[in-house]
């Protein structure tokens, strides 16, 4: 479920962002605090600056939000894949070419059999 950045808007990228946000805060690590052991939240969304670029994406200035959409960008192919199919299911984000014939986001028309 590879997304293609030029599908990427800046409000597409600021619910993404949002959204990766979410999923690196979900993960967590422990850590000796004064010789105890505490779970704590992941941080891993600070070191990638996602507050930045979503302070950027949210900006009433086009061009900030074109900034934190080039942000967006440059970050999102470095992510492994399982955190990106995780962040877009999350914002309902699918591929149409993946779905069932039955499910109701698909609008192919079936398959005709050529024996017939």
């Amino acid at each position: 479920m590879l997304l293609e950045l030029e599908t990427f808007t800046p409000e597409t990228a600021l619910e993404a962002a949002t959204q990766l946000r979410k999923v690196l805060a979900a993960r967590t690590h422990r850590r000796k605090v004064m010789g105890q052991e505490v779970v704590v939240p992941g941080q891993l969304g600070e070191a990638l600056q996602l507050p930045r670029i979503i302070n950027r994406l949210q900006s009433k200035q086009q061009k900030q939000r074109e900034l934190g959409l080039e942000d967006f960008q440059e970050l999102w192919p470095t992510l492994s894949p399982q955190t990106r199919e995780r962040v877009l299911n999350a914002i309902g984000w699918y591929n149409p070419k993946e779905l069932d014939w039955e499910d109701k986001r698909s609008n192919r028309k079936p398959l005709v059999d050529p024996d017939n």
